[in-house]
C-alpha cells in the first residue's frame, strides 16, 4: 500500500462539507454563485483596464490586471473540483492531482502575497512621493516588479512539492477539507515529517510575514500622509478606500496565519474549512470590488469605454 501510495496509485477522498443532500445542493449554488461572479468581475477588470488608454499605462491598473487575472486561475484551482464533488457520491482525488492542486493553491497563493506587498509599495509612492511617483515607478519597473511577483510565487511553492511528493501513507486516506491541503497530507503521512515540517514553517515565516510587514509598512506611512490632509472631506475619502483596502488585505493573512504557522498536529477540522472558504473562496471575490469597483477611476474609465462604443455602433 505504501509504495503504490508513493508511486501515484493512490487515492484521496476528501469528506468536504458533509450534509444530506440538499444540503450539498444549497452549499453547490452558494458557491457556484461565487465563482460565476469572482470570474465575471476579474474578467471586466482586465476589460477595463486593455480597453481604456489611460489605465492601461498606470502602473496601479498594471497591476490590478495581474492580480485579477491571477485571481481567476486561484479559485479555479479549487472550485470546480468541490462544486463537482458536490454533485457526486465518488469524491475522490487522485495522488498526482492533489500534488498538482497543492503545488498550484499555493504558487497562486504565495503569487498573492507577493502582489499585495508590491501594490501596497506602489500606493505609498503615489501618495507619501507623489512628485517623485512617476520617476521611481516606471514602467520597466512595474513590469519588473510583476514578473518576479509571479516568478517568486511558482518558485516558492517547489519548496514545499518537493518534500510532499516524498510523503508515503500507509492508513486512511481520507482528507477533511474541500481540496488538497498541505498540513492534512502530513498528519495522514506514515513517514516523519520533521524535515518537511521544518520547511513548510520556514516558508511560512518568511514569505507571509515578510510580506505582511512590508505591506503593513506602506500602509501605516499611507495612514500618516492621509491624517496630514487639510481637507476633512479628503481625509475622509481617502481613509475610507485605505480602510477597505486594509480590511481585505488583513483577513487574507489572518486566515493563512491561523491556518499555516502552527504545528501540523494541531487540527481543528470544522474551523479550518470555514477559514479556508475565507481565503480560497471569499477573498478573490471581495478583491476586485474592493480595489477597482469602488474607484472613481475606473467607474469613469467604465463611462467612456461605454460612450466610446455606443458612438462606434451609432456610426454604423
Amino acid at each position: 500500500m505504501t509504495m503504490a501510495n508513493r508511486s501515484g496509485e493512490a487515492e484521496f477522498i476528501l469528506l468536504g462539507f458533509p450534509g444530506s443532500m440538499r444540503f450539498q445542493f444549497l452549499f453547490f449554488m452558494i458557491f457556484l454563485a461565487f465563482y460565476f461572479l469572482t470570474i465575471a468581475t476579474n474578467v471586466f477588470i482586465i476589460s477595463i483596464v486593455r480597453l481604456d488608454p489611460n489605465l492601461r499605462r498606470t502602473p496601479m491598473y498594471i497591476f490590478l490586471s495581474h492580480f485579477s487575472f491571477l485571481e481567476i486561475w486561484y479559485i479555479s484551482v479549487t472550485v470546480p473540483k468541490m462544486l463537482v464533488d458536490f454533485m457526486v457520491n465518488n469524491k475522490t482525488i487522485s495522488y498526482h492531482g492533489c500534488i498538482i492542486q497543492i503545488y498550484f493553491f499555493f504558487a497562486l497563493g504565495l503569487t498573492e502575497l507577493f502582489f499585495l506587498a508590491v501594490m501596497a509599495y506602489d500606493r505609498f509612492l503615489a501618495i507619501c512621493l507623489p512628485l517623485r511617483y512617476t520617476s521611481i515607478m516606471t514602467n520597466r519597473l512595474c513590469n519588473q516588479l510583476a514578473i518576479w511577483s509571479w516568478f517568486g510565487g511558482f518558485l516558492s511553492s517547489c519548496f514545499l512539492i518537493i518534500p510532499s511528493a516524498r510523503l508515503m501513507f500507509c492508513g486512511p486516506t481520507t482528507i477533511n477539507h474541500f481540496f488538497c491541503d498541505f498540513i492534512p497530507l502530513l498528519q495522514m503521512s506514515c513517514t516523519e515529517t520533521l524535515l518537511t515540517d521544518l520547511v513548510l514553517y520556514a516558508m511560512a515565516w518568511i514569505i507571509i510575514f515578510d510580506s505582511f510587514l512590508l505591506t503593513m509598512a506602506s500602509y501605516s506611512y499611507i495612514l500618516r500622509t492621509i491624517c496630514r490632509l487639510p481637507s476633512c472631506n479628503g481625509r475622509r475619502k481617502a481613509f475610507s478606500t485605505c480602510a477597505s483596502h486594509l480590511a481585505v488585505v488583513l483577513t487574507f493573512y489572518g486566515t493563512i496565519i491561523f491556518m499555516y504557522i502552527r504545528p501540523s498536529t494541531t487540527s481543528y477540522f470544522a474551523m479550518d474549512k470555514v477559514v479556508s472558504v475565507f481565503y480560497a473562496v471569499v477573498i478573490p471575490l471581495l478583491n476586485p470590488l474592493v480595489y477597482t469597483l469602488r474607484n472613481r477611476e475606473v467607474r469613469v474609465a467604465l463611462r467612456r469605454t461605454l460612450k466610446r462604443n455606443c458612438f462606434t455602433l451609432s456610426q454604423c
